[in-house]
């Protein structure tokens, strides 16, 4: 499989002149392109937070513990005094970092059911709940986070299923298949988990409906041949 240098390179690589392009179309403003750019990023790491000795178990429980600080401190900035909201986001920062690292590396399986898609579908989900009630970002950007998040954590899995097929003797190595699936079917109950932290994630998410209106410039299904038709001749004309 690739490995951490690899995942951040490539999902770097691909998420940036994509989060870009949102910009240069008119999708997104300059702060959510860049929003977009830094999630694809750490979709690209999120699968192999189920790997015991993996930088990217660190690098993730690392900013999560940071955003928990983060919360900690905003939450408390209006009720206690300042060295409580400062004890209080050491303590957050620490309890995710150590405590619950080590409960989630006990309970998680290299290349189990957190690397597939459905865990990728989870990722996405539970992102945009998070960076709308939490971060109060916009309805369309969060929507874009999550999509993006999704994307990072998919080009993981097409990473780890190219770099088991080695090319050089022409031979499929064992751990082909074992990244790019549905999702575990050996695990059916963390599957049920994953599949009910999805429904959760979506229920508790807002309309996607801000992303449709992005693409008001798309013909009508019943224009959708002639304009096809247009866009050919259009292209004929300029290369003739």
């Amino acid at each position: 499989m690739a490995d951490f240098k690899t995942h951040f390179t490539v999902a770097a690589i691909l998420s940036a002149p994509l989060a870009a392009s949102t910009f240069i179309m008119g999708f997104a403003n300059m702060n959510e392109a860049i929003f977009y750019a830094l999630a694809g990023t750490l979709g690209g790491l999120l699968p192999d937070i189920d790997a015991d000795d993996s930088a990217a178990i660190r690098l993730i429980f690392r900013l999560f513990g940071a955003l928990a600080g983060g919360l900690a401190i905003a939450f408390g900035m209006e009720k206690l005094i300042h060295w409580q909201v400062l004890a209080l986001a050491i303590v957050s920062y620490l309890v995710v970092r150590f405590p619950i690292q080590w409960v989630f590396e006990q309970f998680t399986i290299h290349r189990g059911t957190l690397h597939s898609l459905l865990a990728n579908m989870m990722f996405a989900m539970l992102a945009v709940p998070i960076t709308y009630h939490l971060f109060a970002l916009e309805v369309k950007t969060a929507w874009g986070i999550g999509g993006f998040i999704f994307l990072g954590a998919t080009i993981h899995l097409i990473l780890d299923e190219l770099y088991s097929i080695e090319l050089s003797g022409m031979r499929i190595k064992r751990s082909f298949g074992t990244a790019m699936k549905l999702t575990d079917w050996g695990e059916p109950l963390a599957s049920l988990v994953l599949l009910l932290c999805c429904v959760v994630g979506y229920w508790l998410s807002p309309s996607a409906e801000a992303w449709i209106t992005a693409f008001t410039w798309w013909p009508e299904n019943v224009q959708l041949s002639e304009w096809f038709i247009q866009e050919l001749n259009e292209l004929r004309q300029l290369w003739g």
